[in-house]
């Protein structure tokens, strides 16, 4: 087994629509160490992340965190270590387009 430390995602969405940041790859598991949102505006507003089963399909059981506001011109960081197997997504939302997610960790093939 190889295990590579990387960036797994980022992604600057538009506002009000749910984004995949990262999907693990075919045989390949992943652990994510961390997760980075940075407000670019000095407007406040508010973010959504979810770790679903498939693109585009997540639930309200999936969501990590859940219209969490966010200051104006800060950085919030999340140290988690979340596991996904094969074909999981990791799934962002921004209230407002000025929002940055980065998404850390370790890839296992």
């Amino acid at each position: 087994m190889a295990n590579t430390l990387k960036i797994l995602g980022q992604s600057a969405p538009s506002a009000a629509t749910l984004t995949n940041l990262y999907n693990t790859p075919a045989s390949t598991s992943a652990v994510v160490s961390s997760l980075v949102v940075c407000n670019r505006s000095a407007v406040a507003t508010s973010f959504r992340i979810a770790v679903g089963p498939t693109a585009g399909s997540v639930g309200n059981s999936n969501y990590l965190y859940y219209d969490v506001p966010i200051n104006g011109n800060e950085t919030f960081t999340a140290t988690l270590g979340i596991s996904l197997e094969t074909g999981k997504y990791i799934s962002v939302y921004a209230t407002l387009a000025t929002l940055t997610f980065s998404a850390f960790g370790q890839e296992v093939t």
